[in-house]
């Protein structure tokens, strides 16, 4: 019999409750006397190694907990090829992009656009972060939830909407006061509950299979699991495709996300933001490892228990099925561990952004303290409403690897942002900066327009497309690209067409 039929969903979820119980608890010992300052920027005071070890959190959230070990049966350890173009691109980030974040003393990294180029460009960046932390942010939150949903809450008949509504509602409760100042703690506690699940998980199954470490090794490689570069240069997963691609990732989706660098700059100086990037970039690279052989330990196991579940429900449905009560738990509390970092953060800095950046609050002289706070507040409360709407969004398209759909969107809605960013920097050239927006919806739009078809098979399947017409653009696809298919580079392409449109209505900077 397994293990989850010993036990009863209502005791699972008080786990949750628990869990959020502690949260509130943190929160409001963190936000007391908190200001909009301290919402904000947690008033430039956070240490950097609480920073470090809470970014490690949010960066993997729900989708590394869950859909990375998920990905080995299918793709082996190749997702460690996008993991070392992370690393790669997180060293940009600290010694370019950092320097210049403290050198403009900026609270939205935005600003720099507007110092840069104008209004236009300041708000179209400020945009285009909007739409993709959301897009992100509400996949991760998806994931999780379905998988809370799947083997705890449907047993106590309770619906997805409601599920939904409890956890947003849960999050607003604890991040209403203290915005950054209460993440950064709050993140780092999530963090370690969330490697605490990892590890355990990891030991129980290696002990269960009567395999050491360096046993488990050997085994995953006799069975091919642990095949990392991909040598095939038409394929989407071609080695230097996935690097390239993972370092502009990082560079897109951690050094020109306000929600990421939102804590950084929280840190009271540069060096010491530059020691938490490169402590980060290091962990991760580990931690995102030791995701994949679980992966393989699962695979593994499923073997052995005749299990016939693969991707994203494997590692739960082994862990709240199969594993010792106890393991069970400490799963649960790591799958909310990686649920509330990468939604509180994004949620916070979404506000931030929107009241800053968006509203302008800061430049508000009309506007006391007090009625600067109602704003804030009842931004929060709208973007709640959205990442519910969202949310039922993926339900809908209810995709089985959800890590591929936050890829795929990040290479259209940050690349705009790559272009705007790398133009501001290596280039001295003036732009018309009313056009800024134009071009920035105009190379998404190219790019998807060239994706869609390249991708067709991918995009059928992911949303459930049919029709005659999906076979002549199957057809056309074949025709134009052959066997070559886009891959993560997309971001990269999207950076470069946005780029050239910036240049093409600039003009040479006047000399003094």
């Amino acid at each position: 019999m397994p293990y989850f039929a010993l036990m009863s969903p209502i005791f699972l979820f008080s786990f949750v409750i628990g869990y959020f119980l502690l949260l509130l608890g943190v929160a409001w010992y963190t936000s007391r006397n908190a200001t909009n300052e301290s919402f904000f920027i947690g008033n430039r005071s956070s240490n950097w190694m609480l920073v470090s070890f809470g970014m490690i959190g949010t960066s993997l959230s729900g989708v590394t907990f869950v859909s990375v070990p998920g990905t080995v049966g299918s793709n082996a350890f190749g997702y460690f090829q996008v993991v070392l173009g992370y690393f790669i691109g997180y060293f940009v980030i600290a010694f370019i992009l950092l320097p210049l974040y403290y050198r403009l003393h900026l609270t939205s990294i935005y600003n720099y656009l507007q110092q840069r180029f104008g209004k236009t460009a300041y708000k179209t960046g400020a945009l285009f972060f909007i739409i993709s932390r959301v897009m992100g942010a509400t996949a991760r939150l998806y994931l999780v939830i379905n998988v809370l949903q799947i083997f705890i809450l449907n047993k106590m008949h309770v619906s997805f909407e409601l599920t939904t509504f409890v956890i947003l509602m849960m999050i607003l409760l604890y991040t209403f006061e203290g915005g950054v100042k209460t993440i950064v703690f709050t993140d780092t506690l999530q963090t370690t509950f969330m490697l605490l699940g990892l590890i355990v998980c990891m030991v129980y199954i290696m002990s269960s299979l009567d395999l050491s470490f360096m046993h488990t090794m050997n085994v995953l490689s006799e069975k091919s699991y642990t095949k990392i570069f991909n040598v095939d240069i038409n394929s989407s997963g071609f080695f230097l495709k996935h690097i390239i691609g993972g370092a502009f990732i990082a560079i897109g989706m951690t050094g020109l996300d306000q929600e990421m660098m939102q804590k950084n700059i929280s840190v009271k100086n540069l060096k010491d933001s530059q020691k938490n990037m490169i402590a980060f970039s290091t962990v991760m690279v580990i931690v995102n490892l030791l995701f994949l052989i679980l992966g393989g330990l699962l695979y593994l196991f499923a073997d052995v228990r005749n299990i016939q579940i693969k991707g994203d429900d494997l590692f739960p449905a082994v862990a709240l099925n199969y594993l010792p009560p106890i393991v069970s738990v400490i799963f649960i509390i790591g799958l909310i561990s990686a649920l509330f970092p990468s939604a509180d953060g994004a949620l916070t800095a979404l506000t931030s952004s929107f009241c800053i950046d968006i509203l302008g609050l800061k430049r508000r002289d009309d506007l006391d303290e007090r009625k600067r706070k109602r704003t804030r507040l009842t931004v929060h409360f709208a973007f709640a409403v959205i990442f519910f709407l969202c949310v039922m969004l993926f339900k809908w398209i209810d995709n089985k690897s959800i890590i591929d759909i936050i890829l795929k969107v990040a290479g259209f809605t940050y690349g705009p942002l790559l272009g705007l960013f790398a133009f501001g920097i290596f280039s001295k050239r003036k732009i018309k900066d009313k056009w800024s927006l134009l071009i920035c919806l105009a190379a998404p739009a190219l790019i998807f327009s060239l994706d869609f078809i390249n991708n067709i098979e991918w995009y059928s399947k992911h949303l459930k497309l049919e029709g005659d017409w999906i076979n002549s653009l199957k057809t056309v696809s074949s025709s134009v690209f052959g066997n070559f298919k886009i891959g993560y580079e997309l971001l990269i392409y999207n950076g470069l067409f946005t780029f050239t449109g910036l240049w093409l209505i600039s003009r040479p900077a006047t000399k003094v």
